[in-house]
C-alpha cells in the first residue's frame, strides 16, 4: 500500500511503497553505493574482506551495508568473512536473524512456555471441577 511519508535519509516527501522505503534521489545514491560495494567484493583479492574492511575501502555506511546483506541484495556466499550480527547475542551470522545457539535457546523457551500453558490450563480445569455450590435458604 502506498503511503506519503518523509524519506528517512534526507527527509524529502515521497510516496513509500512495498519496493522502496527511501525517495528516488536517495534510492539512486544507494544503488551507486551498492554497485561500488558489489564490484569491490567481486574482486578475487577482496573476497576474504570483513565488514570493517569493506566499509573502509568503499566509504559506505555500515548500517547500509548490513541492510544490503540482510535484504539479500548483496549475496555473501562467496565471501566467508561477511555477515551480520545476531539480534540477540551479536555474534556473526550469515543468514536469518539469530545464530544457532540463540535459535536453540528460543526454541527451548517456546517449548517450556507451551508446557507451562498446558499445565496452567490443567490446573484451572481441576479447580473448576472441584468447585461446588451450596444452596442457602
Amino acid at each position: 500500500m502506498n503511503e506519503l511519508t518523509n524519506c528517512p535519509t534526507c527527509q524529502a516527501l515521497f510516496v513509500k511503497n512495498q519496493f522502496r522505503d527511501v525517495c528516488e534521489s536517495c534510492y539512486k545514491k544507494e544503488e551507486a553505493i551498492y554497485n561500488d560495494v558489489y564490484h569491490y567484493i567481486r574482486k578475487r583479492e577482496n573476497r576474504t574482506a570483513t565488514i570493517v574492511q569493506v566499509v573502509k575501502a568503499t566509504s559506505v555506511d555500515e548500517s547500509l551495508l548490513m541492510r544490503f546483506i540482510r535484504s539479500g541484495k548483496l549475496r555473501i556466499t562467496s565471501n566467508p568473512n561477511l555477515g551480520y550480527a545476531c539480534e540477540h547475542c551479536g555474534s556473526l551470522i550469515r543468514e536469518g536473524r539469530f545464530c544457532a545457539d540463540c535459535r536453540d535457546d528460543l526454541q527451548a523457551d517456546l517449548v517450556r512456555h507451551e508446557r507451562d500453558e498446558v499445565l496452567y490450563k490443567e490446573i484451572e480445569e481441576r479447580e473448576r471441577q472441584m468447585t461446588y455450590y451450596r444452596k442457602t435458604h
